[in-house]
């Protein structure tokens, strides 16, 4: 069984990556971490206790950063163009959820769950990755005690989706996802190069709906928005970005990957641009020398990954 601790922005896609963890035979979900991103942490932060009410998740859920790590950033307008005024797709969701929210904020529900179960908690980032860069900063030494992080972000050899050259959550905090790459412990960086090419039409949402559950008929109702926006990019379907991070998890064989020292530009025209250094190359001595080799995602088999997803939203 993985052990994993989703820390997530719910957000339509990360909806989706959430019931996957949570329904995936081999996955056993401990924690859920809420950062801010494609809402408010307020509004993440209710969408996460309402998915974990609706679909009977028994993870704990604790409320995250609201701020970026350099507060001297300036925060923009939350994209509901992309996931709606409320983060999910518009679906009805209630202003309150009756459960309650672990005490511990949660950085330190990262640090104090990873020191419980060491080597054995797998961390899976969708969002920005404060989170992630203010438990190292509390506890450096978690990093030692972690498997591994599995990230959504970033981009390599392709455009980015919020400039030119940045991926959103990188963009969202890039001296947070700086500080999470340079660390010393395992990350894979699932990025736009796979997540962008990784697509589930309408239909094939559809069909998966008509078969499933509740859940999976909610998951249907709240993605047809975010179907709408992807029309520039997409024909009738949408990039299912976390849940490609997610399916890293348990099948990491269907993905290519490059290693190597990555580091995320934090100032200019290319603020939030995710390079890596690839192992082999040899340049001279610079801000690249010393640092961890990470896992970067070239390639994916988008079909599989899609079946892989749809087998197991389907699980009763």
């Amino acid at each position: 069984m993985h052990k994993v601790i989703y820390d997530t922005d719910p957000g339509v896609d990360d909806a989706m990556a959430l019931l996957f963890l949570h329904r995936h035979p081999e996955i056993d979900l401990i924690g859920i971490t809420t950062i801010f991103g494609n809402a408010s942490i307020e509004t993440t932060t209710r969408n996460a206790l309402f998915l974990k009410q609706e679909w009977n998740i028994a993870a704990p859920v604790a409320k995250g950063a609201n701020v970026t790590i350099d507060p001297a950033r300036h925060e923009r307008p939350w994209p509901t163009m992309v996931h709606g005024e409320n983060g999910l797709g518009d679906m009805p969701v209630p202003d309150t959820i009756d459960l309650p929210v672990d005490p511990r904020p949660a950085h330190r529900f990262i640090i104090e769950t990873v020191r419980a179960n060491p080597g054995e908690v797998r961390l899976v980032a969708v969002g920005r990755m404060t989170n992630l860069a203010l438990a190292l900063k509390e506890d450096p030494e978690i990093a030692g005690l972690v498997k591994d992080v599995v990230i959504m972000g970033g981009n390599f050899y392709v455009p980015g989706n919020v400039s030119p050259v940045a991926e959103a959550n990188i963009h969202g905090d890039p001296e947070a996802a700086d500080i999470v790459m340079t660390a010393p412990w395992k990350v894979v960086v699932i990025g736009l190069d796979v997540t962008a090419i990784t697509t589930m039409s309408r239909s094939y949402l559809g069909e998966m709906a008509a078969r499933g559950d509740k859940a999976v008929k909610q998951l249907d109702t709240l993605s047809q928005s975010y179907i709408d926006f992807y029309k520039h990019a997409v024909e009738d379907g949408m990039m299912v970005h976390d849940s490609c991070a997610s399916v890293y998890v348990v099948a990491p064989e269907l993905f290519t990957t490059i290693t190597g020292a990555v580091r995320v530009v934090c100032s200019g025209i290319a603020d939030g641009q995710t390079v890596i250094k690839q192992d082999g190359r040899r340049f001279p001595p610079g801000d690249w020398d010393g640092l961890p080799s990470q896992i970067v995602a070239t390639g994916i088999e988008s079909e599989k990954v899609l079946e892989l997803i749809r087998e197991t939203l389907l699980r009763l």
